[in-house]
């Protein structure tokens, strides 16, 4: 992995960005509001993909707060980097951010998987204009991904690509033709997260072993690969910003994550890929949330 110095690292914009510890906490402080988002929306519909919304907040956070360059008042701002959320079934994590972020009235979690509601059970890009691609089939988002990097390369714009995909979809064959193409195309705008957390329907490596090794198949696939502890706000800045420096060849991040992640009971559990949170649950989850929002409460404002 190339070095990059903490001191030197920058913004989408080239902008110096200071990994201070105010930023840093502000950040995991607006994750752990995300989380208590989530939770307070499945108690209240009933239902929902719990593990695989709550294992990629802080992926989710980092990239609406700080890395991508889009415009709050314009969902299809021309010149906006591409975001896609090829996990789709993590819908509920990406409207929670998105309230968090101001892009949606947070009130709009109410209708959740409701009849007539923007924010269906997997990402839909004819009902919610922040939506690039309707997801929920599993493997299309890399390929659609790289088609947006490629567009953006022969219009010779300044606009990079951004794809979550998750462990369990890598097994998919698309994901790997994808990949193939972006080396091809050289396509150094484009930066595949994939959420790595171990569980799908099952466990992963039980369902498909041959995953592994899995960072030197997207080496021989011609990436530039990063791995990191997918739950550290400051690695994945320092990520993001080691994507932005390779030149000729695409980036993907495997970031090490736990499922469930932030709540005791649905950790690395793989019955809560989706499950129902009841009342004593909910209690129990919002008490953890509580105790590490009342610690990061000094950094609820960034400054």
């Amino acid at each position: 992995m190339a070095q990059t110095s903490e001191n030197r690292i920058t913004d989408r914009n080239g902008s110096p960005l200071e990994l201070t510890e105010q930023r840093i906490k502000h950040l995991e402080y607006l994750c752990e509001m995300t989380r208590k988002d989530i939770l307070d929306t499945l108690y209240r519909i009933g239902r929902g993909h719990a593990g695989p919304s709550l294992s990629m907040v802080e992926l989710l956070v980092t990239l609406y707060f700080v890395e991508l360059r889009l415009n709050p008042g314009d969902p299809k701002w021309p010149d906006r980097d591409r975001f896609v959320l090829s996990k789709g079934h993590g819908a509920l994590g990406y409207y929670a951010v998105l309230a968090q972020r101001g892009l949606i009235d947070k009130k709009e979690l109410e209708t959740f998987e409701s009849l007539g509601s923007r924010l269906q059970g997997h990402v839909d890009s004819n009902w919610l204009p922040w939506v690039e691609l309707t997801t929920g089939s599993l493997g299309q988002g890399l390929s659609f991904s790289v088609g947006l990097a490629l567009a953006s390369k022969m219009q010779g714009k300044d606009i990079r690509s951004y794809c979550i995909i998750g462990d369990g979809e890598s097994e998919e064959g698309n994901i790997w033709e994808a990949a193939m193409s972006a080396a091809k195309y050289k396509l150094d705008n484009l930066l595949t997260i994939v959420d790595w957390n171990n569980l799908q329907g099952g466990v992963t490596l039980e369902v498909m072993p041959s995953l592994e090794p899995f960072i030197p198949k997207w080496q021989a696939f011609g990436w530039h690969t990063i791995e990191i502890n997918g739950h550290d706000v400051a690695a994945l800045l320092r990520a993001y910003h080691e994507a932005r420096q390779v030149k000729g060849k695409p980036t993907v991040i495997v970031a090490r994550n736990i499922k469930g992640k932030g709540i005791s009971y649905m950790e690395n559990k793989v019955e809560w890929h989706g499950g129902t949170v009841t009342k004593d649950l909910h209690e129990k989850a919002i008490a953890e949330i509580g105790a590490r929002l009342d610690a990061l409460r000094p950094y609820a404002e960034q400054k």
